[in-house]
């Protein structure tokens, strides 16, 4: 019988099983804490290593875990510390690249099975670039399982050699706790979720304050949120903003996020007098959403892009780019244009703006595309079948 259940065997111990955390990102940490919280109530014993930051950002003591410091570093201190952790672990799963690739170098000569999951892509060009594949085709070729996040993850995953992958079911993370984060670069939610509850339909509840504050009264307001970084695409999002200057009224573009890229941003908003407003990161971004006509993604990539699900989840009409596990995610319930293109970008949002009909059809979508999505009771069944097949002794020959 399998040790997945606090109801064992007498003398039997329960699994024991050790997650791997790099930095602490958004989505992966919010997925690991809700993972060890539903793995221990189904008698899983689980040691997070993180670095201490994430364990004081998202408690996984606070649901049962234990928590060992592991810095984000490959250096060999980080990894005899995370070797220890893992000395007596039954099964090993790591969250994202840069951890998985430390959890490889800790396991080495070791038998404990490895589970990897990729979240997200890592944006780089040059050596760094290469030195990104050699790392990818490491962790990859040495995992037992690889559960990408997004079908093109899975396709890579086994184009660079893994074994076995398949596609991970993952939950919206963080919509059902303080601080869960809705943009994988540290955009923090509120404790409560104004989409939760009576008022989920009545966004305009919360309108008239959040619009005013924005300078949004009396004009279309397109919400954009995420890191000021290139692979976001806001070079273009600026691009298409020109087209806007000549609606009437003219719609006011805000972007919540902070990155390396806002001076050379900021600097192009003002010498071009583009209808943009920079915000930085921001603990309100559900209110923003709700306020929000139109939510865009402008990414070159994203695998399940948390900014999208929150838009189909809160009613608000989306514009994304066709890159990454967009299209698989959210399905006919969101307006797709091709990265790079700033007039299909601003045509796409002018005809929206003049097309409430179509508004509508896209929030009716969202809403049953939403309802697709994993729940977070699937996403650890899934993982625990995983860690059953790995664990279970094998038949002799």
């Amino acid at each position: 019988m399998s040790p997945l259940s606090s109801n064992a065997p007498h003398g039997q111990s329960p699994l024991r099983t050790v997650q791997v955390l790099g930095g602490g990102n958004a989505g992966s940490s919010a997925h690991v804490r809700s993972l060890a919280e539903g793995l221990v109530a189904r008698g899983v014993r689980v040691t997070v290593c993180a670095p201490v930051e994430a364990d004081h950002a998202y408690d996984f003591l606070g649901v049962g875990a234990e928590h060992v410091h592991v810095p984000r570093s490959s250096d060999p201190v980080a990894v005899a510390a995370l070797r220890t952790a893992c000395a007596n672990a039954d099964l090993v799963h790591a969250h994202g690249l840069h951890a998985s690739f430390r959890t490889v170098l800790a396991l080495s000569g070791r038998t404990t099975p490895l589970v990897v999951t990729w979240h997200n892509r890592a944006h780089a060009q040059g050596p760094r670039a290469h030195l990104l594949r050699l790392l990818e085709r490491r962790v990859m070729r040495t995992a037992s399982v690889v559960l990408g996040t997004s079908p093109d993850l899975v396709d890579r995953a086994r184009r660079t050699g893994a074994r076995d992958a398949r596609l991970a079911a993952v939950a919206l993370p963080g919509r059902h706790r303080a601080g869960g984060l809705l943009d994988a670069d540290a955009l923090d939610l509120d404790t409560l979720d104004p989409f939760d509850g009576p008022d989920r339909d009545d966004p305009d509840r919360l309108r008239p304050k959040t619009r005013a504050e924005l300078g949004a009264t009396g004009r279309p307001l397109l919400i954009a949120v995420g890191s000021l970084d290139r692979h976001r695409g806001y070079d273009v999002l600026l691009d298409a903003a020109r087209a806007w200057r000549d609606l009437d009224p003219v719609p006011l573009v805000v972007v919540a996020g902070e990155g390396p890229l806002r001076p050379v941003l900021q600097r192009r908003i003002e010498d071009e007098e583009l209808p943009v407003r920079l915000i930085g990161q921001r603990e309100d971004v559900p209110e923003l959403l709700a306020a929000a006509d139109l939510a865009l993604l402008t990414s070159s990539w994203e695998s399940r892009s948390v900014l999208a699900q929150e838009a189909l989840h809160a009613r608000v009409p989306l514009v994304a780019t066709r890159v990454g596990g967009v299209p698989d995610l959210v399905g006919d319930a969101a307006e797709l244009v091709p990265y790079g293109d700033p007039k299909a970008l601003a045509d796409t949002v002018v005809r929206l703006l003049a097309d409430p009909e179509r508004c509508a059809v896209l929030r009716e979508r969202g809403t049953r595309q939403a309802a697709t999505w994993p729940t977070e009771d699937e996403t650890v069944a899934q993982v625990l079948s995983v860690y059953d097949e790995l664990t279970q002794p094998r038949p002799l020959a």
